[in-house]
């Protein structure tokens, strides 16, 4: 009996490597990658590639620029606070609460990407300005929206923590003060608006608690009872449009 050879993984291996060498069989042709520099004599290449470079490092802080001087902040934390009195422990999802407050953030701040697209990015685009131009036109219409949100009283803290003397007006004071000012102004308004949500919920537990305590029900969670009822308050008085409606309108839209 003829014994039958069945090729081995380390054979096909073997066979694959030979026939892909130099000069036998099929000559393999894979793709490379080359990255250098090289001389130009235009200034306008040189100024493009920093652009883009440029370009590429806005981007990588774009999570962190959404953070700090649009209404995310503000609306992401109410819509935390929403879930919590309402005890909920996965309706609705976080996925769809942040996604909520970013179409929302992108709603409000529609009318100021409208006014920097028209002062700085269009121009800078046809060529009518330089990049520096653009970026101080651009972010005067987000300064001006991150001052009518932050307290004075904010501002000053900054203010003095950088040891900088009492600016004579809204230009005078650096970006670098706006922020951080702005944020936690905006952290504060959440927590307000929070608190404001938290009570009718809270309203409705104690509620289900006394009754129960006085039915004798001790052994029967009151949050189990709770729950459908603050359902029902939040569907009858149209919770969403409400809340929604508030947060808009609280922004100035």
């Amino acid at each position: 009996m003829h014994k039958v050879l069945r090729p081995t993984p380390a054979l096909l291996l073997g066979l694959l490597a030979v026939t892909l060498l130099p000069g036998q069989g099929l000559a393999a042709t894979l793709p490379t990658i080359q990255v250098g520099l090289t001389e130009t004599n235009d200034p306008k290449q040189m100024a493009t590639i920093i652009e883009i470079l440029l370009v590429f490092t806005v981007l990588s802080m774009a999570p962190a620029l959404l953070l700090m001087t649009t209404s995310f902040t503000r609306l992401v934390v109410a819509f935390s606070f929403l879930k919590s009195a309402m005890g909920t422990q996965q309706m609705p999802p976080s996925q769809v609460l942040i996604a909520l407050s970013l179409f929302l953030s992108l709603f409000i701040m529609s009318p100021v990407f409208s006014q920097m697209n028209t002062t700085a990015v269009q121009p800078y685009m046809a060529e009518e300005i330089g990049l520096e131009k653009a970026f101080t036109e651009g972010i005067k219409p987000l300064r001006a929206f991150m001052f009518k949100q932050t307290r004075q009283k904010d501002l000053a803290l900054f203010l003095s923590f950088a040891k900088l003397e009492k600016p004579q007006n809204k230009e005078e004071i650096p970006t670098t003060i706006l922020l951080p000012a702005f944020m936690i102004s905006e952290l504060k308004t959440a927590f307000q608006i929070g608190f404001i949500l938290f009570l009718p919920f809270l309203v409705v537990d104690m509620v289900v608690a006394s009754v129960l305590l006085s039915m004798g029900m001790m052994m029967l969670p009151p949050v189990m009872v709770s729950l459908p009822f603050k359902l029902l308050l939040f569907v009858l008085v149209d919770g969403w449009y409400l809340i929604v409606g508030s947060l808009v309108k609280s922004f100035g839209v």
